[in-house]
């Protein structure tokens, strides 16, 4: 049993890395990003076409890929995201979702259906494990990536809290016309928060490659499970999200070991019951509206 929950724990990790970023334009933009997961596979492609065309370690190529995600971020943000908000709490998250299935196709058309990864460009660390007492075993890329999440999240929440940055970014979040008339670029502000968003994404996608496979249409899953994670702890704090990881990683350990084929669903059912628990303690039914307000309440980014 301790063996699962170290394991669900290092699985957690990986999910609040996928989360982070997702959770962080909720707080900051209100915007539910459904392209987040297809943003991360496309990061994952550059890390590996340029550790493949240079030889270079993927730790290497993805210094290069940061910046550049910071830039599309920017871009999505002033080319697409600026003008769908005006449209509604809807029309946001149709933007992103035809976001997604062009960027899923184009991938196809560019990489075909064989998947990739970026485990043999790192060597033994792909299964290099460390021994702990009990005879446990833990995969050093796990525990990587697990402190990298926790150094994100801490890096961004500090960023928030004590930064002349962060107070820019969350009062544009809280109202970005009274931002304005205190001398606040709200555009900038946005900008630059879609770019850091994005940019977290970068980090996500290579994990994804150094965990395993990807494929061009590996997005939607790593959407889900961010998503999952992200309404389990909520988006009042990023340290809520690693939680929520955390406890969609258990509830997938613990279904798999009631059914083979109880992992996803073991998930799912841990979303579901804090969902509509949260709803049933708000007395609301079930809409977009809703499901915003609840994932971002109040004050969130306060």
């Amino acid at each position: 049993m301790i063996n699962i929950l170290l394991q669900s724990v290092l699985l957690g990790g990986y999910y609040a890395l996928i989360a982070c970023g997702l959770a962080f334009m909720f707080q900051v933009m209100k915007i539910i990003n459904l392209a987040h997961g297809s943003l991360a596979v496309v990061s994952a492609y550059l890390v590996w076409s340029l550790a493949e065309a240079t030889g270079l370690s993927p730790f290497l190529t993805l210094l290069a890929v940061i910046p550049l995600m910071g830039m599309a971020g920017w871009l999505l943000q002033r080319a697409m995201l600026e003008r769908a908000v005006r449209g509604g709490e809807l029309l946001p998250v149709l933007t992103t979702f035809g976001l997604a299935i062009v960027l899923d196709n184009l991938m196809f058309q560019q990489f075909g259906a064989n998947t990739r990864s970026l485990a043999p460009y790192v060597g033994d660390l792909s299964w290099e494990a460390f021994e702990l007492p009990g005879n446990i075993y833990v995969g050093k890329l796990p525990v990587y990536i697990l402190l990298v999440a926790i150094a994100i999240i801490g890096a961004l929440d500090l960023m928030l809290k004590r930064t002349a940055l962060g107070r820019q970014i969350r009062a544009t979040a809280a109202d970005p016309v009274t931002a304005g008339l205190v001398g606040i670029d709200a555009r900038r502000a946005a900008g630059i928060a879609a770019a850091i968003a994005t940019m977290t994404v970068a980090v996500s996608g290579a994990a994804l490659g150094l965990r395993g496979t990807f494929d061009a249409y590996a997005g939607s899953p790593q959407l889900l499970f961010a998503f999952e994670a992200t309404i389990i702890g909520g988006t009042r704090s990023l340290w809520g999200v690693l939680a929520g990881a955390i406890v969609l990683a258990i509830a997938q350990s613990l279904g798999a070991q009631i059914h083979p084929q109880g992992f996803l669903l073991g998930g799912h059912l841990a979303f579901l019951a804090v969902l509509f628990l949260r709803l049933a303690r708000q007395g609301r039914p079930l809409s977009l509206a809703v499901l915003i307000s609840v994932v971002t309440p109040k004050g969130a980014a306060r």
